[in-house]
């Protein structure tokens, strides 16, 4: 599908009535353009607008990290297309590592409470 949106995908109209998984997805969306918006681009993140993002969003995985650089470190492995910027689907690769990290941990935890 790429980056364009097929016409019969249309974003569902923000309602008290969202499910759990919509209201992340729209979480995810406010908060890239909450910092993106801040050099008044609005389409990606700066260095420093990831670096801002990080900073606040991830406070708790950056504590486990044992290197400085690692923010930056990221943010070049982010910016696939070499462009010193980071697009929404950069980005998302961010929160899809993350997130697929997390599950992991919580599934080995998972697996030691039910061996007990």
């Amino acid at each position: 599908m790429g980056r364009e949106v097929s016409a019969s995908l249309r974003p569902a109209p923000t309602s008290a009535a969202m499910t759990e998984l919509e209201n992340c997805m729209e979480s995810l969306i406010t908060i890239f353009h909450r910092y993106a918006d801040e050099d008044g681009d609005g389409m990606t993140l700066s260095k420093k607008e990831v670096n801002k993002l990080m900073t606040t969003e991830l406070p708790t995985f950056l504590k486990t990290q044992n290197d400085p650089k690692a923010v930056e470190k990221i943010r070049k492995d982010l910016d696939q297309n070499g462009d010193d910027k980071v697009d929404f689907q950069e980005f998302l690769s961010l929160v899809v590592g993350l997130s697929m990290a997390c599950e992991k941990i919580f599934m080995i935890h998972k697996l030691k409470k039910t061996k007990k």
